[in-house]
């Protein structure tokens, strides 16, 4: 077996775990209003307990429902009530063979839900101002939303400094909560002390400035949890598991969580009777980037090395967490460098990730594409979701492999995501299907967007592979015209065939060093034609060359190709600042292009997630990239690009332009093909332009429709 070691049985305490495969706690908003589970959560979990997890830790909930609560809809451990429910879960999650674990929390500073009602906010001393540049990253709907959740009054929290009293309620409600966990059958507790929550604002010398016996040395700021943990187990008992989630560094915060304190805090928690420690991180929440440094960390194990620190000072068992892949992750617990791996954002997009690897069939497993769609919706108070996997938080209504009760012949036509996605669940409930397709590679648009930004093209590869797994007719090559397609005789037709794209009445768009985005595609994938008009001979040759040698269809090879050479001058103007337009800043700053982009509307990227366009744009700010909102182009000229901006009229210098917008949808097929009397629907970018998100979401919700 590939993973022996990943997949090998592993204890906490006296508990074992069938595997070293844990879901890490993530907040769904997925329980009801009152605090209580709903069968929408139940499903989210008994999905991944039967995908083979060996522990699913459950989201994050709050000891003092509703106070303590970053978020509406967050699970309650306060009274009683909340037994019966949490009962429920627990054997949902059972009968698959995980284990499960509650996570108990006190969000403190991050109590957002109290900051909306007016209710006082705990923290250890009275925040500091505090200052970053995410706020730059919000549109005007999403800014004008976080004001609306500045409290009743609009003048944001009511911080209020915990008095010892207050500390030793906090302390009791942790210990009751523990209790109810036992009584709703829970294998293990985590005490959740990162992530800037009430124990963490207790940990941290930034947050903690107190002169009493819990502020000062590094043990008097542990003494909330060291406490806490010294309830919990005399709630529990001697043998019960008690994990702790740990803040191994506190990312652009000065004077903040280093791992040096972190190894120390861990040495503190060990002797007071934890049995695993949770390695994670965080960082200034005003910060664009902190949030994508930990505690979603982008960098593939971001967060090992602070992992490995605390496994050499420690001897109960870690766990590692962070953009793990299971080869590194292999590796790591065989090399006893961590014991345990948890795993958020991947089992969103596959919960059948552990039952697949311990199958040998890797290539199965559907991909996270790290777009920060999911954690995005918390931040805008929204249930999360998943990009690649319509069925998170649906998985009732969306499921992908319930035989339809009358079997149909489906022609779906257009092999981007939308089509790829609808064919296959089309033939995984048991239709015939005939996918079309006019090019020579299935894939779409999004083949193309895999150039800028490389996760896509792993959705692509699975989503074709997918489809080559399945008794699929594929016919590419050529176009599914009104009268083929009748004469198939299918009983449904799916439209998929994306959004049309034509460059805006721009004056100056008619010159050669300009490229809209059906001649750049054709420059970069070798497609000639009007694409090469206004290359020299050169670049004209190479272009051809590539197309010949077949690197234009591969794109990781032309990806890598493209640093060394592209058919584009020094100095890039990217008109249209949406999510193309800050991919493709990404892809030509990298490739060593002087980049401007100018987007005309007031927002940039809208159609990015929050957390992944604010990490965008802080980039994009540090490789010198000029952006200007609000641009209005007067004129393209030959050498340079003429825009109006703050009353102003300015200029830059231009070598090549890249028009990025005036995509929209395209439903003329769908109107032939249901005037010809064929009953057709239309799903992805060919309705609305929605991206990957929208692209797989319509085409899910009508396949198991039909």
């Amino acid at each position: 077996m590939k993973y022996q070691n990943l997949l090998a049985p592993g204890t906490i305490g006296k508990l074992q775990l069938r595997n070293r495969i844990i879901l890490a706690a993530m907040g769904t908003m997925y329980a009801d209003e009152d605090g209580t589970c709903t069968e929408r959560l139940n499903d989210y979990y008994e999905a991944r307990a039967k995908g083979g997890a060996g522990m699913l830790i459950v989201e994050t909930s709050t000891v003092s429902w509703p106070h303590g609560a970053s978020m509406p809809r967050m699970l309650g451990f306060s009274e009683d009530r909340f037994i019966p429910g949490l009962k429920t879960l627990v054997e949902r999650v059972h009968k698959h063979g995980a284990t499960i674990a509650a996570q108990l929390n006190h969000s403190g500073k991050h109590a957002a839900d109290d900051v909306a009602h007016g209710r006082p906010v705990y923290v250890p001393s009275i925040p500091k101002p505090a200052t970053g540049d995410l706020f730059q990253a919000l549109t005007q709907a999403e800014m004008a939303s976080f004001i609306s959740s500045a409290g009743p009054d609009g003048k944001g929290p009511r911080f209020h400094e915990l008095t010892k009293q207050d500390i030793s309620e906090v302390i009791q409600r942790f210990a009751d909560a523990a209790k109810r966990c036992l009584a709703a059958g829970f294998d293990a507790i985590q005490i959740h002390g990162g992530h800037g929550y009430l124990i963490s604002s207790f940990l941290s010398p930034y947050t903690n400035r107190r002169d009493d016996e819990y502020g000062g040395s590094i043990e008097n700021r542990a003494r909330l949890l060291t406490e806490i943990v010294a309830a919990v187990r005399a709630a529990v008992g001697a043998e019960f598991p008690i994990l702790l989630r740990l803040d191994a560094n506190e990312y652009r915060i000065d004077g903040g969580i280093t791992i040096d304190l972190a190894v120390e805090t861990a040495k503190l928690a060990e002797r007071a009777g934890i049995d695993a420690i949770d390695v994670s991180a965080y960082g200034n929440g005003l910060s664009g980037i902190a949030f994508t440094e930990a505690p979603l960390v982008h960098k593939p194990g971001g967060l090992l090395d602070f992992a490995h620190r605390i496994k050499a000072a420690v001897n109960v068992p870690v766990i590692g967490v962070g953009r793990v892949e299971p080869e590194l992750a292999e590796r790591e617990i065989g090399s006893g460098k961590i014991d345990f791996l948890a795993i958020g954002r991947k089992l969103l997009a596959d919960p059948d990730l552990p039952r697949k690897l311990a199958a040998g069939d890797e290539a199965s497993i559907r991909p996270c594409i790290f777009c920060y769609v999911c954690v995005s919706k918390i931040f805008m108070s929204s249930p999360i979701v998943c990009a690649v996997n319509p069925a998170t938080g649906r998985e009732q209504a969306l499921a992908d492999n319930v035989r339809a009760p009358t079997p149909k012949r489906i022609s779906v036509v257009g092999g981007g995501p939308a089509g790829l996605e609808a064919a296959r669940v089309l033939a995984l409930r048991g239709h015939t299907v005939t996918l079309h397709d006019n090019q020579r590679d299935l894939g779409g648009t999004a083949r193309i967007a895999s150039l800028p930004y490389a996760e896509n093209a792993k959705l692509v590869d699975w989503l074709v592979e997918s489809v080559r797994r399945l008794p699929i007719d594929v016919r590419l090559g050529s176009d599914a015209t009104v009268e083929s397609l009748v004469a198939d005789k299918p009983d449904h037709v799916v439209v998929a065939t994306g959004a049309v794209r034509s460059a805006p009445d721009i004056p100056g768009k008619h010159h050669d060093h300009v490229f809209d985005g059906d001649r750049l595609r054709g420059v970069l994938f070798g497609e000639g034609g009007d694409a090469s008009r206004g290359l020299s001979l050169l670049q004209r040759f190479l272009v051809w060359s590539a197309g010949v040698l077949g690197i234009t269809r591969n794109i990781e090879l032309l990806r890598r190709m493209s640093k060394f050479y592209m058919p584009l001058g020094k100095r890039v103007v990217l008109i249209g600042g949406g999510l193309v337009g800050l991919e493709l800043a990404e892809y030509l700053v990298e490739r060593g292009r002087t980049v401007t982009v100018l987007e005309e509307s007031p927002n940039l990227g809208a159609e990015l997630a929050i957390v992944r366009r604010a990490r965008v744009l802080h980039m994009l700010r540090e490789d010198g990239v000029t952006m200007v909102k609000s641009a209005k182009i007067v004129d393209i000229t030959a050498d340079e690009v003429v825009y109006s901006a703050d009353g102003e009229t300015r200029s830059v210098a231009a070598d090549n332009v890249i028009i990025s917008t005036g995509a929209r949808g395209d439903s003329s097929l769908v109107d032939e093909l249901t005037a010809a009397g064929l009953p057709t629907s239309a799903i992805g970018d060919c309705v609305d332009v929605g991206y990957i998100e929208g692209a797989m979401l319509s085409a899910r919700s009508l396949a198991v429709e039909l």
